[in-house]
């Protein structure tokens, strides 16, 4: 027996619990896990206090992220010890996932522990800094260079855009971070490595179809309204990665920056990121997050507190990650 997190619907409300299961409760799999560390998304967020439909069935154990050693595996290229990290692939929202002390997955959706992390860093990345470094990577693909101009990230104090201020600094850009908590996470932002800290209050006013030309390019985890604004502000030939809905997930604009200025909005999936893509993503992360980047933002929690912080997620009360320990 072992312990997990396990959501539960009762008259249309989401119930989250620690209980006792048994390893013969786990759901279909070729590779099973000791589950080291889970963290707390925004999803994870809203599926553990019900307010997103994010799981699709029940009981559910939620956790889109876990690292583990194998214990036992049918699949060739993982045997008993290895230590492996997954994120994404709809494990926490379909299939059980990270928020228990034992999982069983499909071997087609792990990847090894990239040589130069410990498993708690790897879970203070996670789904977030995996994502942010897919932002950052198209945004360089589009060919935006440091001497393009500014950088802008939204969401700056959340676990993507924590992520993305510090590995665009990391390459050189002038990072401009925008946060609703100024004042609390200002400072920690310019660790990160942002040149400047902008309030998202200057966001808020509805965009005009075009404004004036601000950034070379951009990382949104918001969505809706503040997409909206920044698209209408990018230069021409910019572009923006867009990852997240926190905002909301409709887009009222027009087509005129992509018509007059050229202008890209380049959508960031990491749930489904083949696994080529995944390997070369956590390398580069190896090589561009510094020391400093793991000593800064992060709170360890155990399993009983995460209903908690999943209520402080969704309301924009954490900064930077949450990682689990199982």
């Amino acid at each position: 027996m072992f312990n997990a997190l396990i959501l539960e619907q009762e008259e249309k409300q989401t119930i989250a619990s620690v209980r006792q299961i048994d390893e013969s409760q786990l759901p279909e799999g070729n590779v099973l896990i000791d589950v080291d560390y889970s963290s707390l998304n925004y999803k994870d967020g809203l599926a553990i206090t019900g307010k997103g439909r994010v799981v699709r069935q029940f009981p559910m154990v939620p956790g889109i992220d876990l690292t583990g050693k194998v214990i036992e595996s049918q699949d060739e290229r993982y045997q008993a010890g290895d230590q492996v990290v997954l994120t994404g692939w709809g494990v926490g929202e379909g299939h059980w996932g990270g928020m228990a002390e034992k999982a069983r997955l499909n071997g087609d959706w792990l990847v090894p522990l990239t040589d130069g992390f410990t498993p708690k860093q790897s879970m203070m990345i996670g789904t977030a800094g995996f994502t942010a470094m897919l932002c950052v990577q198209a945004l360089v693909d589009t060919g935006i260079t440091p001497e393009s101009g500014e950088v802008l990230v939204t969401g700056a104090s959340g676990g993507v855009g924590s992520v993305a201020v510090t590995l665009l600094a990391q390459l050189g850009y002038n990072v401009v971070a925008v946060t609703g908590r100024i004042e609390k996470n200002g400072e920690l932002l310019k660790q990160l490595g942002a040149t400047r800290v902008i309030e998202r209050s200057e966001f808020e006013e509805p965009a005009k179809p075009l404004e004036k030309q601000l950034w070379a390019g951009a990382v949104d985890t918001v969505g809706s309204k503040m997409l909206a604004k920044v698209l209408a502000q990018v230069d021409y030939d910019g572009a923006v990665a867009a990852c997240g809905l926190a905002g909301g997930f409709d887009l009222p604009t027009t087509v005129m920056p992509f018509i007059l200025r050229n202008v890209k909005l380049l959508g960031i999936d990491s749930v489904m990121c083949p696994r080529e893509k995944r390997l070369k993503a956590w390398q580069r992360l190896s090589e561009l997050l510094p020391a400093s980047y793991f000593e800064q933002a992060c709170t360890e929690i155990n399993l009983e507190q995460a209903p908690e912080q999943a209520q402080a997620i969704i309301q924009g009360q954490v900064t930077g990650r949450v990682v689990i320990k199982l």
